[in-house]
């Protein structure tokens, strides 16, 4: 067989380029001007190539972090951290009303089988802005009964909401300004409750059409700057709205990989008896553990201890409030003279009233409440979707309109 031989330098290996000093002893007979033409010519189809590479790898990095995919911000819903940062956690079922009551009927309710009651503390969108008994005294009187306290603020709402009532309030055209202004308002309005850090703060999206592209992203620039200034101060960002239009809006961005969305998840589905864990609008694992509120029926009657409250019903597996302390030398609160034996909120023409067998839902309230039993799954949901809205809304539908 005949073997062809080749020079050394045709099958050693690719050497690095050497100056242009050191090459020239090996090639002695090449111009030093031609040397360094061929020395440019290499060096311009080499070092792109190197750059490029450099480039890609710098992407690939970005890419492999799994930055803003579904798995990298599923952690963030791992609930066990809340007893590491300090934040109190209540299982079991609550009301809201859209007036805070005085102490004496909170006291004359213990007996109602609710441990947690929501307050609306704050917001521009309140339709109970008047609050008579809520504050710093009020927060800690109803924790020194056994009651735990969601806070709720009704700030400005998404470009396309649905309550006419609501219209008046809508985000403007700097939501990320406007969220973070919002933001630092609730925090300055719980703290004058007496509303501590470590707290949650709910803030109420009513109804809205998160398929408005536009609207959809006026809406989560706003609820995302008004958590960061929530977090920022060292509370808790939570967030309430319809299951089927403002949760079904922050999980669709959850599954996009979305920041800064909120801590807890309040949805409200009427219908059914209460239940965290199967709402159709949220991933099973997602706002898990400790981080949800279902509110299952709204605009009820209930009377206890002789006091009738106009109420929406919640079952709550998620943060409450931590009470600042009282000023040494300050009065203890004490009970209001006078109360209330009607409703304390607005009248409501669509009030339902409650059978007395339906009155009595858990055990009693308690500072450390045992878990509530087993609510069974939600029931289909009704004809027409929930429409969460404040007692003095019109009502275009036989659908009840929700307190607060």
């Amino acid at each position: 067989m005949i073997r062809q031989s080749f020079p050394p330098s045709a099958t050693a290996p690719l050497r690095p380029l050497r100056p242009a000093a050191a090459l020239a002893r090996h090639v002695p007979a090449l111009p030093a001007l031609v040397l360094a033409v061929i020395l440019a010519l290499l060096g311009t189809v080499l070092l792109p190539a190197q750059g490029a590479r450099a480039d890609d790898t710098a992407t690939g990095t970005a890419e492999d972090t799994g930055a803003g995919s579904e798995e990298a911000w599923a952690g963030a819903w791992d609930g066990a951290d809340w007893a590491v940062r300090g934040v109190s956690v209540f299982e079991g079922r609550a009301f809201d009303t859209c007036t805070a009551p005085p102490l004496a009927t909170m006291r004359g309710w213990r007996d109602s089988g609710y441990g947690g009651v929501g307050v609306y503390f704050g917001g521009r969108g309140r339709a109970c802005p008047t609050q008579p008994y809520l504050d710093a005294d009020w927060t800690r009187g109803v924790s020194a009964l056994g009651w735990s306290v969601l806070p709720v603020y009704v700030g400005s709402q998404a470009p396309c909401v649905a309550a006419e009532n609501k219209q008046g309030f809508r985000i403007g055209g700097d939501p990320v300004g406007q969220g973070t202004r919002e933001g630092r308002d609730a925090v300055r309005r719980a703290a004058e409750v007496g509303i501590g850090s470590r707290s949650p703060l709910y803030l109420d999206m009513e109804q809205y059409d998160h398929r408005d592209a536009e609207c959809a992203a006026t809406t989560l620039s706003f609820v995302r700057a008004w958590n960061r200034a929530v977090q920022a101060e060292g509370y808790v960002s939570g967030f309430y709205s319809s299951a089927d239009s403002g949760v079904a809006h922050m999980e669709q961005a959850r599954r996009a990989g979305v920041a800064d969305l909120p801590e807890v998840m309040w949805f409200a589905r009427w219908g059914g008896e209460g239940s965290v864990d199967s709402e159709p609008s949220l991933a099973a694992g997602a706002w898990q553990p400790q981080r949800r509120i279902h509110q299952y029926r709204g605009n009820v009657r209930e009377t206890h201890g002789g006091v009738t409250l106009n109420i929406d019903r919640n079952m709550v597996d998620a943060p409450v409030a931590n009470m600042t302390p009282r000023t040494v030398g300050a009065p203890a609160a004490e009970g209001d003279p006078n109360p209330a034996t009607v409703d304390s909120s607005a009248a409501n023409s669509n009030a339902v009233d409650v059978p007395a067998a339906d009155t009595k839902v858990n055990a009693h309230p308690s500072p450390s409440p045992t878990p509530a039993p087993t609510s069974p799954p939600i029931g289909s949901p009704p004809p027409a979707e929930p429409h969460p809205d404040t007692v003095d809304a019109p009502a275009p539908t036989p659908a009840p309109a929700r307190i607060g």
